[in-house]
């Protein structure tokens, strides 16, 4: 008799990401807090990319729209890339997504201005609430490092965003 043929199991998650670090032009933040965990876990957008051919760019823009309902390239939105990476050990918890000896992440960095009445609407697989803080609260709020140190840097790029 024929076995079953299992059912495919996922893709490894490639272990190229973005961070989107959404933001007023007053400097208020966006942070997500995630489902899958019960700690206060605070965030910006963030997301690995979908394939190796994938623009880091598409990226950013797929990952925003996914999780806060957000269009990246809509009028009066400023989609910038700061040409900043990050490379970070990935947390135990999550190493069974990627290939197996994959310890290490590399996350390329965006921000994206959008209007102060800008309509957020979760995925609720994912997020669970969002807030907007002034840029050092977030700062202080947000989980990773990375992107505590990206809300920190947020003055001195929305500056050349302006320039």
């Amino acid at each position: 008799m024929p076995q079953p043929t299992p059912a495919p199991s996922k893709p490894f998650k490639i272990p190229r990401s973005v961070l989107v670090l959404i933001h007023t032009a007053a400097l208020d933040v966006l942070l997500i807090r995630r489902a899958d965990i019960e700690a206060e876990f605070w965030q910006s957008v963030t997301g690995s990319q979908d394939s190796e051919g994938e623009a880091l760019l598409d990226t950013a823009v797929r990952e925003v729209r996914e999780e806060t309902g957000l269009d990246a390239c809509a009028p009066g939105f400023a989609l910038t890339d700061w040409n900043l990476e990050n490379v970070y050990d990935i947390y135990p918890r999550w190493r069974h997504r990627y290939a197996p000896g994959v310890t290490r992440n590399v996350e390329h960095v965006f921000g994206l201005r959008v209007p102060a009445d800008a309509a957020v609407r979760l995925n609720p697989r994912e997020h669970t609430d969002w807030v907007w803080l002034p840029w050092r609260a977030a700062a202080d709020r947000c989980y990773s490092y990375t992107n505590a140190e990206a809300c920190l840097l947020l003055p001195r790029f929305a500056e050349s965003e302006s320039s």
